[in-house]
């Protein structure tokens, strides 16, 4: 029992320390009853409001929702599965809320990786403080990232679970520590960043493998790599329905094949420009070393008394002008449209990495140089496009996903943990010989370069960036004195930490401090590093209550539309409609904000809705309120149009088409091209378009006193009821999904087919009857069983592997 808690003190110590830090950078989540202004996480709040709303009443899964772009799977918005994972989760990260039990979870598993590696637990400490502090989680948070920080903050714990195993260290924690790992990697729900993850799984076993070949030793792999298949596939099934419906629905979002031949993404994927939109620039790897050095974020403070502020002076700017523009100003410089702030994992934590090129053994550093080096170049995306097009090109499932820039992510995992694998082995000493030179090599490579760009860097660097030519003359050369600024400053700074740190190792290699004030240091000084930068861009500004409420609060506008009685109508905000969910918190909306919206709905948007939108913004500025030749919004439902929050800036449509009508006439084409052509150059009220090539009809006629209505509404449910005389064509304003949407005439199941390019239509029988339209995809209802049992069994699994080793320390 002494030898247990002996054993598991530093732990203790460790999971303290991370809550306490944790508390202390979120303090007025805790005693202020406040919350950060996430914008992705109240953008997200708000298109799952339909979601929510349904499950709360109901206790089912919606599965679809109409809240936004006219329609669309929940999968990637708001689903629950019967998982036990989520419940993990809130166990491990102790119950702590977001994000502060996000940040506790990075820290911890890095911690963990470190331990599985070997690295001594008060080193570890430091290490897991390292990664969870590092800018780009602490950026992501502010922005309300937080499905890609979770995904990220399990990263390690995969990687420690994979190392323990394959290293023949405890084959059955380590199974089980794979298996949770990737469980609540996949929970997480960023594939990205998971796709990213096995980029360094793969780098790792390739080293790993040849070594074992090498050492004649490859028939040790067969029960480590077993237990790891098992474990992986655990974890997999664990989210078997994530992982499918994002697979299932893929193939019909912006991320799959387009049926449209002008369309040059007709192979699949995103379009490249699309992807490599956020690149970094080749030198902006540089903020590694000196957080400032393209100058922070896009946009943020500087003093009064800076360049900026004194030359705003001069120039007679108002005083309400001057802090307006000083507390906005454009200190960034780089390649990228836009940035929160740098990409800094702190600069002790390079210098590291650099010791670690010295100081770690070959299988280790050689997999970990090589990684991190892919992932920076990977990063540069178009700016180094030679290397960077053909991957996207070539490597299967790379052109899924956007902003390359965050391929980070790798980094700023091998980075730490290089690093103090590296501390870890300097520590140990002796400092002499060769190993005194290869620190001091280390020490002035980090601490030389930083200190040049300190004394050199005004007259080697342009510190101007592209959009500095909007600026005036006198704004352009006040910021470009102030980016200087700000870069030397922290070229200084950075100078600075690495002599302190280095400093406290070499005193402590030669007997000067103590190993309890060495550890107690070295951690003081990688907080202090990652803390300082980190408080430029979340501070106590960054803190309010109820956000929630600031966002989507009910205004004079929502009351108006909401008094409306129908079952089924939608809104187009005409303020930046693509690109907000605001709108659907309380309507079903046009618009939306998600990042993998159908495909067809986003040729749509390209093809027709933007230019109709256009039309109709010029048309109520000319004081015309006709609406009859808007046929692509029309037939979308778009029943109220908004144009801001009071109550006289809502502008009904009476042209809209409502739920369903019946066409006197279907249009047949050959193909996507031809359908979305004839789409809007014809009267969506008594004109049909039908692909003729992928959909046959059946005969129909026309009764022109025909009448059909929707009676009953549900997300996953529509009700419909009609009369006609003669066999009928009937549209239907939803947005066409084969994968789930089964019809039914009068209880019995009929096939509809896709009409106007994204809607449903279908040939009614003549006579009095009921459609129904009811979504129950064959991914949720198969694939949650086996989703909770396989979650229940990755949990028995590691509380038996913990179980078990516990009992190991016990025996001896």
């Amino acid at each position: 029992m002494n030898d247990l808690i002996k054993r598991s003190l530093p732990h203790v110590i460790a999971v303290v320390v991370f809550v306490i830090t944790t508390i202390a950078f979120y303090s007025p989540l805790f005693f202020q009853n406040q919350e950060i202004y996430q914008n992705d996480v109240l953008q997200g709040v708000s298109s799952a409001s339909e979601i929510i709303a349904f499950r709360e009443n109901t206790g089912e899964e919606a599965l679809w929702t109409n809240a936004m772009f006219g329609g669309m799977p929940a999968y990637l918005i708001n689903v629950k599965w019967s998982t036990v994972i989520p419940t993990v989760q809130q166990v491990i990260s102790l119950f702590l809320p977001s994000p502060a039990g996000t940040t506790f979870l990075a820290c911890l598993c890095f911690y963990i990786l470190l331990i599985a590696f070997g690295v001594n637990p008060y080193l570890a400490i430091a290490g897991g403080l390292a990664f969870g502090l590092n800018t780009f989680n602490i950026i992501s948070i502010e922005a309300g990232h937080m499905w890609k920080v979770r995904a990220i903050a399990y990263m390690p714990l995969v990687l420690a679970g994979i190392h323990l195993c394959l290293s023949r260290k405890n084959m059955l924690l380590g199974s089980a520590l794979a298996a949770l790992g990737t469980a609540l990697e996949l929970q997480a729900n960023h594939l990205q960043i998971t796709y990213y993850l096995f980029f360094v799984i793969v780098g790792y076993g390739l080293v790993q493998v040849f070594f074992y070949i090498k050492e004649k030793q490859a028939r040790l792999l067969i029960k480590p790599v077993a237990l790891l298949l098992v474990a992986g596939a655990l974890g997999v099934f664990s989210n078997l329905g994530k992982i499918w419906s994002a697979y299932e629905y893929g193939q019909y979002s912006i991320r799959g094949k387009s049926d449209l031949t002008s369309n040059k993404q007709s192979s699949g994927g995103l379009d490249r420009d699309y992807a490599f939109y956020y690149s970094s620039g080749v030198s902006e790897s540089l903020t590694f070393l000196i957080p400032s050095f393209m100058g922070g974020a896009s946009v943020q403070p500087l003093d009064r008394d800076s360049e900026l502020g004194q030359s705003l002076r001069r120039n007679g700017a108002p005083p309400q002008q001057q802090r307006q523009l000083t507390q906005q100003a454009r200190t960034y410089w780089g390649d990228q449209p836009a940035v929160a702030g740098p990409i800094y994992g702190g600069v002790i934590v390079l210098f590291l990495f650099v010791l670690g090129i010295f100081f770690v053994e070959t299988k280790y550093r050689v997999w970990l140089i090589a990684i991190g080096a892919i992932s920076i170049m990977l990063s540069w995306g178009k700016n180094f496009s030679s290397f960077n097009y053909l991957i996207f090109d070539v490597l299967p499932g790379y052109d899924k996903f956007r902003a390359v820039s965050m391929t980070v992510s790798i980094t700023l995992l091998v980075l730490p943990l290089l690093g103090f694998l590296a501390l870890d082995q300097v520590l140990k000493g002796p400092l002499a010989g060769t190993n005194q030179k290869r620190f001091l090599y280390a020490v002035g490579i980090t601490a030389g370069l930083s200190a040049i760009i300190a004394l050199l860097g005004s007259s080697i660097f342009s510190f101007r960036g592209a959009a500095d030519a909007q600026l005036p003359d006198w704004y352009q050369q006040a910021i470009v004195l102030d980016r200087q600024s700000l870069q030397r400053a922290d070229a200084w700074r950075s100078t600075f930490l690495i002599l302190a740190f280095s400093a406290v190792i070499w005193f402590h290699l030669k007997g000067r401090i103590n190993q309890t004030i060495t550890f107690v240091v070295l951690g003081a000084l990688v907080l202090i590093d990652l803390w300082g930068v980190d408080r430029r861009y979340i501070n106590d500004e960054n803190f309010q209550r109820r956000p929630e409420q600031t966002f989507a609060q009910q205004n004079e506008a929502d009351e108006v539309i909401l008094a409306d009685g129908d079952l089924q109508y939608r809104v187009l905000n005409l303020q930046n409609p693509f690109n907000e969910a605001r709108t659907s918190a309380f309507h079903k909306s046009i618009g939306g904000y998600h990042g993998a919206k159908m495909r067809r709905y986003q040729e749509l948007i390209e093809n027709k809705l933007s230019a109709e939108m256009q039309r109709l913004i010029e048309g109520l500025q000319n004081g015309q309120r006709a609406f009859e030749d808007l046929h692509t919004l029309n037939m979308l439902n778009t029943k109220y149009f908004v144009a801001g929050p009071q109550r006289n800036a809502v502008i009904r449509n009476d042209a809209s088409l409502g739920a369903a009508w019946f066409a006197n006439q279907v249009i047949s084409v050959g193909s996507a091209d031809e359908e979305i052509a004839q789409l809007g150059t014809v009267d969506s009220g008594t004109t049909a378009i039908v692909n003729s090539t992928n959909f046959q009809l059946s005969d129909f006629g026309y009764d022109p006193n025909a009448r059909i209505d929707i009676v009953e509404y549900q997300p996953n449910y529509l009700k419909y009821e009609y009369q006609s005389t003669d066999p009928s064509f009937a549209v239907f304003s939803e947005i066409y999904y084969p994968v789930g949407w089964q019809a039914y005439v009068d209880g019995v199941p009929v096939p509809h087919v896709q009409t106007n390019y994204v809607l449903r239509g279908m040939v009614v029988p003549a006579g009095s009857h009921t459609v129904e339209f009811r979504f129950a995809p064959r991914v949720y209802t198969a694939g949650n069983p086996i989703v909770f049992i396989s979650s229940v069994l990755v949990l028995l699994w590691i509380v038996g592997a913990l179980g078990w080793t516990v009992k190991g320390i016990l025996s001896k």
